[in-house]
């Protein structure tokens, strides 16, 4: 009895019991700095209702597995080129991609997503890639940063179209971070086009090949 009436009184002192509630959203860009503050989405049960689950898997699923290749790539490229001119280029890119594969990470805790079972053949296709187009060169580098950088983007836009075309307010977070990993894909590929990507030898038949083989990884990456 002396126990009870000690729980009672304890839960009395706490007060009524309150449902835990997310945090607020993103507002505006977030920093994607180590040190810095990063976007959190809640992993309960509300995070998971009435949405589109297929859908969100295979987002989620292939943008994770391209962030992790782009890793990839630029590790093979910093190998390289690590100590040239364009080191410290290639190394801020590389450091923005481990953050979006960071976030990726934590999206797929938050909405139970599996990974893709390529992962392990994608770490050694993507190092070989950045490796070798780096092997070519400044300009080689640069022009297969073009390549994937230009098919990620498009790709996250074609992804923001599904999202929007379901319901905007319901992904209203995940939009936002996939908006904000489009714009710096973009700034990427305009960062390689800057640094004479175009001038790369046979330029076209290789930007064409890198990007086949994006779109196969894609393909592959969403439903394996």
């Amino acid at each position: 009895m002396e126990v009870a009436a000690a729980a009672r009184a304890a839960r009395r002192s706490l007060g009524p019991a309150r449902a835990l509630r997310c945090g607020p959203g993103l507002r505006g860009r977030w920093p994607l700095s180590a040190g810095g503050a990063s976007l959190r989405l809640c992993s309960t049960r509300a995070t998971l209702e009435g949405i589109n689950k297929p859908l969100v898997d295979r987002i989620i699923r292939v943008d994770h597995a391209g962030e992790y290749g782009a890793n990839r790539i630029y590790a093979g490229q910093m190998a390289v080129l690590g100590r040239s001119s364009v080191g410290p280029i290639i190394q801020q890119m590389w450091n923005q991609e481990k953050d979006h594969l960071k976030k990726f990470s934590d999206l797929m805790v938050s909405y139970r997503v599996r990974p893709t079972v390529l992962l392990p053949f994608w770490n050694v296709a993507g190092f070989v890639l950045g490796a070798g187009s780096a092997l070519l060169g400044k300009k080689g580098a640069m022009a297969c940063t073009v390549a994937v950088e230009e098919s990620i983007s498009d790709h996250y836009n074609s992804q923001i179209r599904s999202l929007m075309e379901d319901d905007p307010e319901k992904y209203k977070e995940l939009l936002q971070v996939i908006k904000q990993f489009r714009d710096d894909e973009r700034e990427h590929h305009d960062i390689g086009l800057e640094h004479d990507a175009e001038a790369a030898p046979a330029y076209s038949v290789l930007k064409t090949a890198i990007q086949l083989g994006c779109k196969a990884a894609i393909f592959l990456s969403e439903r394996i």
